[in-house]
């Protein structure tokens, strides 16, 4: 009897020890009049995907009041209470409820207000319960009342992210917008200066800088057509149940991702962008798969007052010449919204003329806002205007006048150089005498007599030296240097790079690829190029063209080697290699999911619609395929390989006889006697997309020899009006939106037509994916009914025009809605 006591003793003592120290690090999920959470304790959602307690961000050592995501191992924080209260110690202060309200206060001083509240009016309700919802939603709620209605939610009071579930409202009584706001930087959750807001008139979405300054909106929301006019993609990319509600009480957009395995979430994050965030569980990490604005300097003033914004450098912002950062430790954090102070005082009024103000020369600038105009009929005119006045910091004279600048200067970009941009302009900074070089006698002397020793060293060693110059001078025909921010690299330097260019990324008509990495522990991509022809000043004329060539969806070219006959471009290296390795590689054992695939055909059509339609002169790629389009780290679409057609000298104001395609690819025209245009891409643009569907090649032989052609399959579904999911990727498991698949194959078809004037344009092409313009049902190419399906014959639509006639006309300028084939209704 005794054995069997202390045995049920030592149970109850276990079970009091597990209740203890389950009750030290959760409460469940929910706090009710009798519960509070403190220190190490935590409320857990029912389902397990969300927990609510106090947590430090970063390196901060404060403490605050959040939610974040329990299954993900990456901590991720969704909404923070006290974001402008932190605290230091934990354990000194508990979330509970008191007098109807949810608070968080100090422990030991009951009579001391609270950090932060719910704010709602105070009453003994004694039923009052908050529950963390498995949505992420932290609800107060009366549970003693009948009523569903929330007291108060999270969900009506965002930090900086959206949740599925989550509402965007404007109040139509109270004529409030709800707003999410960035993180000031990684370390701190207080209010940043970006803000999302919905706007009522006209309907849509807005990005905001100090809740004043508009730099982005989503255009107005079409109810008929269910789409932003500026980013009607928006819909897709949330691979949800994205939707529109107004009442009298208010207007919303929700979404609802039906998924549980999908987490989702849209963020407005310290860099002024709104991004659209998936966690992939194969990576363990948050995949970025769509965001506005798409170029880091369309942020209006992301690099602060005197902060200067250049796209083709890392990090972006940098300070204004005499200017330093005004918190470095916040720039560490990449948050610049400080900006940058001057580092010497302007000597205004001074008349000592060795101590006045002077004015440095910044070319190709986007100039700062709110200049004022001032009249003045030169440069002179101008400076003398801005000099005169002690508050005025910065000059610019054009054509259209004089501008002259008082107080901080706001959202000043470098732009590139000989960018086409008509934003590019010539900003006269002032600066302190100090920031110039001295022109005192003593200094002058000086320097007249450095450089006299350095000009005698150089003729001395010029003599030691000069054989060997002259043997590089036979080598190279010219030691011009290259227009643009290209660097010259050596030969040996990429041969040591790459490690006598031993790890070969890839190959085609133009070379082979291989990876390296600089002495600075950059990695790069180098293309040996192979049966060239030009010369040194050509070869660097036609390289500094391709340089100023830049696009979010372009491999953008960083350097170049020209030593001799040894002729090699350097890329920047894309982390996840080119799309034919996640199609056709047997060892690449992930699957590209179909969001994925849908970004990357929009992607490599904004790409092309760059170069076919907003460069200053058109450029024909001329080799689109798998392995051209390039994946960066977060699988954005980048068009590799383009400009090299001209570069390697063809001519498409005749037949190329060198025809350097890739078979699969090409375009009728390219063996018809017809000189290339830009539709020459638009065909191999719709190869890939058949490819982008399948996940094979176009053309396979099965092992009874006989030769599919996928692209006859899928038109023959679509012609029949069959289940096009039928020939979809089988890896994708019927896992696709099937209104974006259909698309995608009348897309394809319609591109492939063999009278090039009935192909789509690129811009045509970005328009259709976007979902801004609609497809009509497609005629079938007679390409296509070489390759019969092997079921029953299908009555296909037959051109009687032929578009391979050496007299037929030039279709690169005709717009294909003239056909009675175009693709656009």
């Amino acid at each position: 009897m005794d054995d069997k006591y202390e045995a049920c003793l030592k149970i109850s003592y276990i079970i009091l020890l597990v209740s203890l120290i389950t009750r030290i690090t959760s409460t469940e999920d929910r706090i009710s009049a009798s519960n509070s959470i403190s220190g190490d304790e935590t409320l857990v959602s029912g389902g397990g995907s969300f927990e609510l307690g106090f947590f430090k961000p970063g390196k901060s050592k404060n403490y605050y009041m959040g939610i974040w995501y329990k299954k993900i191992p990456l901590h991720t924080v969704v909404w923070v209470a006290n974001r402008v209260t932190p605290i230091s110690d934990k354990h000194s202060y508990e979330l509970k409820l008191l007098n109807g309200n949810l608070v968080l206060k100090h422990v030991s001083n009951p009579s001391s207000a609270p950090i932060w509240s719910t704010n709602l009016k105070p009453t003994a309700r004694k039923s009052a319960e908050v529950i963390l919802l498995d949505s992420g939603n932290l609800v107060l709620r009366d549970a003693g009342s009948n009523s569903s209605e929330p007291l108060w939610q999270s969900f009506d009071h965002p930090t900086d992210s959206w949740l599925s579930g989550g509402k965007m409202v404007y109040n139509k009584k109270a004529k409030q917008m709800q707003q999410l706001t960035a993180w000031k930087n990684e370390d701190d959750p207080a209010p940043g200066v970006f803000t999302l807001e919905i706007y009522p008139h006209p309907l849509s979405f807005v990005l905001m800088w100090n809740k004043r300054k508009q730099y982005w909106t989503s255009g107005a929301w079409n109810q008929e057509q269910q789409i932003f006019s500026f980013v009607p993609e928006l819909k897709f990319n949330f691979l949800s149940n994205f939707s529109y509600v107004d009442n009298e009480n208010e207007t919303y957009f929700t979404f609802n991702v039906d998924d549980p395995s999908i987490i989702l979430r849209a963020v407005v994050d310290n860099s002024g962008k709104l991004t659209a965030m998936l966690w992939q569980e194969n990576i363990q990490a948050w995949s970025l798969f769509w965001s506005e604005p798409k170029q880091q300097c369309q942020v209006y003033a992301y690099c602060g007052a005197y902060g200067v914004c250049s796209q083709n450098s890392m990090p972006f912002c940098s300070c204004l010449k005499g200017f330093v950062p005004e918190s470095s430790n916040d720039w560490e954090l990449n948050d610049y919204s400080r900006g940058c102070v001057r580092k010497t005082n302007l000597g205004c009024g001074i008349l000592n003329s060795e101590k006045k103000d002077g004015f440095f020369v910044y070319n190709e600038i986007s100039l700062p806002e709110n200049g004022q105009s001032v009249v003045a009929t030169n440069l002179e005119e101008c400076e003398l205007a801005c000099f005169n006045n002690c508050s005025c910091n910065a000059y610019s004279y054009d054509t259209r006048g004089c501008s002259v600048w008082f107080g901080k200067l706001l959202n000043i970009q470098q732009l590139s150089v000989g960018d086409s941009n008509s934003n590019a302009k010539t900003l006269y900074l002032r600066l302190s005498a100090s920031e110039f070089p001295s022109k005192s006698r003593k200094k002058l002397i000086i320097i007249g007599i450095v450089i006299g020793l350095v000009a005698l060293i150089s003729g001395l060693l010029g003599l030691f030296f000069i054989r060997r110059w002259r043997q590089k001078a036979r080598i190279a025909e010219s030691n011009d240097p290259v227009e643009g921010s290209l660097i010259a690299f050596g030969y040996k330097e990429l041969q040591m790079a790459t490690k006598n260019f031993s790890e070969k990324l890839g190959g085609g008509g133009f070379g082979s690829v291989f990876k390296g990495i600089l002495s600075n522990s950059s990695v790069i991509a180098v293309k040996k190029l192979e049966s060239f022809s030009q010369g040194e000043k050509q070869f660097r004329t036609e390289v500094s063209t391709i340089g100023t060539i830049q696009h979010v969806n372009l491999v953008r070219l960083r350097g170049f080697c020209s030593e001799g006959a040894k002729k090699l471009l350097v890329y920047d290296f894309m982390q996840n290699g080119s799309l034919d390795n996640h199609l056709f590689s047997e060892n690449n054992h992930t699957t590209l999911d179909w969001p994925k695939r849908y970004q990357i055909a929009l992607g490599t059509a904004r790409g092309l619609e760059y170069l076919h339609e907003k460069c200053r002169d058109c450029i024909i790629h001329c080799d689109i395929k798998p392995e051209n389009i390039l994946l960066d780290s977060e699988f954005c679409a980048r068009v590799a390989d383009f400009g090299l057609a001209k570069l390697v000298g063809r001519d498409y104001s005749r037949v190329l006889t060198t025809m350097r395609g890739t078979r699969g690819y090409l375009a009728p025209e390219w063996i018809s006697g017809v000189a290339i245009t830009a539709k020459a891409d638009i065909y191999s643009y719709g190869m890939v997309l058949f490819e982008l569907l399948s996940g094979h090649r176009n053309i396979e032989q099965s092992g009874d020899r006989v030769v599919k052609f996928f692209p006859t399959s899928a038109v023959t579904i679509i012609a029949r009006e069959g289940d096009i999911m039928t020939v979809l990727d089988p890896r994708l498991e019927g896992n696709a939106d099937p209104v974006q698949v259909v698309n995608i194959c009348k897309l394809a078809c319609w591109c492939i037509q063999d009278n090039e004037c009935h192909r789509p344009s690129m811009g045509q092409v970005v328009q259709i994916l976007e979902g801004v313009s609609d497809l009509n049902m497609p005629p079938i190419p007679k390409s296509l009914q070489v390759f019969p399906d092997n079921d029953d014959s299908v009555m296909f639509y037959d051109e009687s025009s032929s578009a391979l006639s050496s007299q037929r006309r030039d279709c690169c300028s005709v717009h294909p809605s003239s056909s009675r084939a175009a693709p656009p209704q």
